[in-house]
């Protein structure tokens, strides 16, 4: 089955979990992924909600894989800010294997931030985003 993000922004949270511990790791991507925010799964308000997000704050992340951080891409202007150390790890949500994108020694602001991605399909990762140990909201990269 074939899935797009707009698929994606109908999902239940609960569907998108299960999607994500169905999912591989897949292999750290490498250059620009355009993000979505799924911050309202499966309510009729989740795309309007992604694309405000999208325009005002967060538009996805720049990998380098053989360094291993990331940036992302935030901000109307497009600043490339946060920075992150990706690494192969453990979920949270499942102990099972997933790229780990860490926060805790690369930003002050975002320093509680944890997200973690696994490959859906190719060139089409989701993501969860952790405050502390709490999970958030989802999000998908496209790369």
């Amino acid at each position: 089955m074939s899935l797009t993000v707009a698929d994606l922004l109908t999902k239940t949270g609960q569907e998108l979990d299960a999607l994500f511990a169905a999912a591989p790791r897949g292999d750290i991507p490498n250059g620009e992924a355009r993000g979505t925010a799924i911050i309202a799964p499966g309510t009729f308000y989740n795309d309007e909600l992604a694309q405000l997000v999208s325009f005002f704050a967060w538009q996805g992340k720049i990998f380098d894989a053989e360094h291993g951080f990331l940036r992302n891409h935030i901000l109307p202007f497009g600043l490339k800010a946060i920075v992150a150390k990706v690494y192969y790890g453990p979920s949270w949500m499942d102990q099972q294997d997933c790229i780990v994108i860490d926060y805790s020694e690369t930003s002050i602001v975002a320093s509680r931030v944890r997200d973690e991605i696994r490959l859906i399909q190719p060139a089409l990762f989701l993501g969860k985003v952790y405050w502390g140990e709490k999970a958030l909201i989802h999000f998908a990269l496209e790369v």
